[in-house]
């Protein structure tokens, strides 16, 4: 395909405005939280689940305060356990002690985040390790819609509905042939504006749990990587560090040059999303307490999945008594700070003059006297595609232009830490581009100290 055809792939509405959110949560919480077990086999009894002093309100507001707008609840995990009261089966968090019984966790987790204006999403698995249904076909994909069509249509409005590929063997020893396509039907009948993530048409995962990004991460892809996650070959069917840490493969670190898309016949809008924990687990383990995170190692996934044209999906698990622990509160607190602090103050508002150039391939920022940068961060209005290929910044020091940054893509939002350089000019140069570029902002954005990730 030439430049011409690839610049006609956009991003639909419902994509758009997920990628503006930006950095949001995930919220890994069943019955694994009680055994101490990362996946559970569905043979937990419910009376385990005894989460006393659950408070939503409580994770919320960490959420807030580390600047996500959104929140992804594991409504159901692969043991099955539901935590809503679901009409399909026994195995929920109506036959708990939580309540007495009366426990609705998906409600109150949606109210609360209606209540402090964040997003609300679903993980429903597509393994459920506790049903007789599954591996029986139609049978079974008829109890996964009806469960489905109780989340997204008595808990408000969703924005995203979040499948992995996860598929072992049930009772009878078969796995189930996932009918995707009847899923995202009654997902964009129910909630049309909800992004179907990682095993859907929307949304892809980055390749990895890590963190890792991409050093030019296209959202502009061959259409056959929409399948990469639903193959039931390449699907999680073990609990198994080697899969929820492995890095993508070196065949699939390019997915959108121009070479790689030459000679595909269907191309997609398809971005990038990077999930992690904040914690090595998914779910709650005391023995992890210690083991948060760092605030750099936090900022540096921020800075290359926000700032490299993707979605950041961060995990905070809760504890067995249902809050978010003080050190992961804590944690979630000095990002937010951090990024706050990061982007506080943009001097091209300051700025004396902004020139573009030859058409718009080149902008030079000039101020009255020096400042301090500390990040550059650039963005397309992807509404015209993706089309920047490559780019550098230029500062003017000792009488000339130097070269002081350079990278491949811009897509959405790129970050350009800086860290202090001083200057009274800074130049930006698009050196290959898919056609005329179309920036939507550029912010360059003061140095307030420290190290460059706070």
């Amino acid at each position: 395909m030439n430049d011409e055809q690839l610049v006609q792939i956009f991003p639909s509405q419902r994509q758009l405005e997920h990628q503006k959110l930006e950095f949001y949560a995930f919220v890994h919480f069943t019955v694994n939280t009680f055994t101490g077990k990362e996946w559970g086999d569905g043979t937990e009894s419910p009376l385990i689940f005894q989460p006393n002093k659950l408070d939503a309100e409580q994770w919320v507001k960490a959420v807030k305060s580390a600047g996500m707008k959104g929140l992804i609840l594991t409504c159901k995990h692969h043991d099955g356990f539901c935590l809503w009261p679901s009409r399909y089966t026994d195995h929920t968090v109506a036959s708990s002690p939580y309540k007495n019984g009366k426990g609705d966790i998906v409600r109150e987790v949606a109210d609360a985040c209606r209540k402090h204006s964040i997003k609300f999403g679903v993980y429903l698995s597509p393994w459920d390790r506790n049903s007789r249904l599954y591996g029986q076909g139609k049978a079974y994909d008829d109890f996964f819609v009806n469960q489905l069509t109780e989340l997204l249509t008595n808990y408000g409005e969703i924005f995203s509905v979040w499948f992995d590929g996860a598929c072992g063997e049930g009772p009878n020893g078969k796995r189930q042939v996932y009918d995707w396509e009847r899923y995202y039907s009654v997902i964009r009948s129910l909630q049309p504006m909800a992004c179907i993530s990682v095993c859907g048409p929307d949304v892809r995962w980055c390749g990895n749990e890590a963190g890792y990004t991409r050093k030019a991460e296209w959202s502009v892809v061959p259409k056959r990587a929409m399948n990469s996650e639903i193959i039931a070959e390449k699907s999680q069917q073990t609990d198994s560090n080697a899969f929820r840490e492995r890095r993508v493969d070196a065949r699939d670190e390019d997915l959108g040059s121009r070479e790689i898309l030459a000679n595909e016949r269907e191309l997609i809008w398809y971005p990038a999303e990077v999930n992690t924990s904040i914690r090595p687990g998914w779910f709650y383990h005391e023995e992890e307490d210690d083991k948060v995170k760092t605030l750099e190692k936090l900022m540096h996934v921020y800075i290359h999945s926000v700032g490299g044209n993707a979605t950041f999906l961060l995990n905070i698990p809760p504890t067995k008594e249902g809050l978010f622990h003080a050190n992961d509160v804590r944690r979630l607190a000095e990002v937010g700070d951090c990024i706050r602090t990061m982007f506080e103050t943009n001097l091209i508002d300051r700025a004396l003059s902004v020139e573009k150039r030859n058409d718009d391939t080149e902008i030079e920022i000039c101020w009255k006297e020096n400042v301090s940068i500390g990040a550059v961060v650039l963005m397309e209005d992807i509404t015209k595609s993706q089309r920047v290929e490559s780019f550098y910044i230029e500062a003017f020091t000792d009488g000339a232009f130097r070269k002081i940054y350079e990278n491949t893509v811009i897509g959405y939002k790129r970050i350009a830490i800086i860290d202090g350089l001083v200057t009274n000019k800074l130049r930006v140069v698009i050196s290959d581009c898919r056609q005329k570029p179309f920036l939507s902002d550029i912010g360059i954005y003061e140095h307030k100290g420290g190290s460059r990730q706070c």
